[in-house]
């Protein structure tokens, strides 16, 4: 039997690793810069863990998780997202000793057990950034002002951000009760999960995208309407601060988070790109989660994005590494002299590959345009004789007037207008 992957649990091929390599390297220069570091949590938690942040009534926790008991009969999870460790860390830890305001990022794989579809699949990738310790305003426009810049290194104009708020436990009660009179008269237009999420988690049928749903709950009363002084203060000053930073949002009164400790700002970077799984970055307040993890009470905001699903955003895009100059040799005697130039020049910082099997000239040449170099160099008797050599531009065939030693090819080719330098 032929060994193959697990399904939804996906190789990164070498044609593809440049691109994520892209959107990790753009991710760390942004958040760094703006006072992020970046924290490291096990990818296994106790499961109560997850119970307790997620909660017990999410799709995740009741169906999507990846939950046994290991040797020590200690009941254990993959973890399906990361702001949990995060503060599960930021607890056991006592980081808010240190700062009380702590920024934190982080990256690295997820696990769902859910159908695996474009960009999603059961182990996924997740980046993501956290903030607490801050309840002004000014915290959160910071965040979505730096999920905004991110999109726009890495070189999309898309996807577009759209906040709403989801208020807080003082004045989301009222407004359940408001969304749970509007849909008992709709029930049967909903679909069999919605129809469950009914008495568990009612908010949750805004977000669904069966077709028939959205229209049951077209017209449905909207969160923003029923917010109390403080949250809607609160969520007036986010939006003032992204007006004063030009950073450009569209208000979306039907998002709901899937998760349960989600409260006041919330928002998704969404594209018309990949079809009805529209967000690829999405995040919000948790001003409740620390405290409800077992610490003290301080307030947090943050987000995560799908490493897959950005990936295909830029699908159109190459990332490939390739080398400054490929090095061919004329015969066996030559290639003690290659090697030398090659060790020189990549002690120098420049990219290149040789001959490694004794081919002949015409094979090396072939495989130096099938890696992409951006110049070759010949070695023959010539060459070792005088220790120089002249290399061609391979886009055009243009050959350096001047035979070069080693040390003058390493300046050369470090100022070559390689795309990657």
């Amino acid at each position: 039997m032929a060994l193959t992957a697990i399904k939804g649990f996906n190789d990164i091929l070498p044609d593809e690793s440049g691109r994520w390599q892209h959107i990790e390297k753009s991710a760390r220069r942004v958040f760094e810069l703006n006072g992020f570091s970046e924290i490291r949590v096990p990818i296994m938690e106790k499961t109560e863990l997850f119970r307790r942040s997620i909660g017990d009534a999410t799709d995740i926790v009741e169906k999507e998780m990846y939950t046994f008991t290991d040797k020590g009969e200690n009941c254990v999870t993959l973890r399906p997202e990361g702001t949990a460790g995060v503060m599960r860390a930021l607890i056991e830890h006592k980081l808010y000793v240190q700062d009380p305001v702590a920024k934190l990022y982080y990256l690295g794989p997820m696990f769902r057990y859910e159908r695996p579809q474009k960009g999603r699949y059961r182990q996924f990738h997740q980046i993501g950034a956290e903030i607490t310790g801050v309840h002004d305003p000014l915290a959160d426009a910071q965040l979505l002002n730096m999920l905004s810049t991110f999109f726009r290194e890495i070189g999309l104009d898309e996807p577009a951000l759209q906040i709403n708020s989801l208020g807080c436990p003082e004045c989301r009660p009222a407004y359940r009760n408001t969304l749970l009179s509007f849909l008992d008269g709709r029930l049967d237009s909903l679909c069999e999960d919605c129809k469950r999420r009914f008495t568990t988690n009612p908010l949750r049928t805004l977000d669904c995208k069966v077709a028939g749903c959205i229209e049951a709950t077209a017209g449905a009363p909207a969160m923003l309407d029923h917010l109390c002084r403080a949250c809607g203060e609160h969520f007036d000053g986010v939006r003032r601060y992204l007006d004063l930073s030009g950073t450009r949002y569209s208000l979306n009164t039907r998002m709901v988070r899937g998760l349960d400790y989600y409260t006041r700002t919330t928002f998704e970077m969404v594209t018309c790109q990949l079809g009805s799984q529209s967000a690829v970055a999405a995040g919000g307040r948790y001003d409740g989660l620390i405290s409800q993890l077992g610490g003290p009470e301080i307030p947090g905001i943050g987000f995560a994005m799908g490493l897959e699903r950005v990936a295909l955003l830029l699908s159109q895009r190459e990332f490939v590494t390739t080398p400054d100059l490929f090095i061919a040799t004329m015969g066996g005697g030559e290639r003690d002299l290659a090697f030398r130039l090659m060790d020189g020049l990549l002690k120098s910082g420049v990219r290149v590959e040789m001959d490694y099997e004794g081919k002949s000239l015409k094979s090396q040449m072939r495989r130096a345009d099938k890696l992409k170099a951006v110049y070759s160099v010949v070695i023959g008797q010539n060459e070792v004789s005088s220790g120089r050599a002249a290399f061609k531009r391979m886009a055009d065939g243009v050959v350096t007037d001047a035979a070069l030693s080693v040390d003058e090819i390493a300046k050369v080719v470090k100022c070559f207008d390689s795309p990657l330098k």
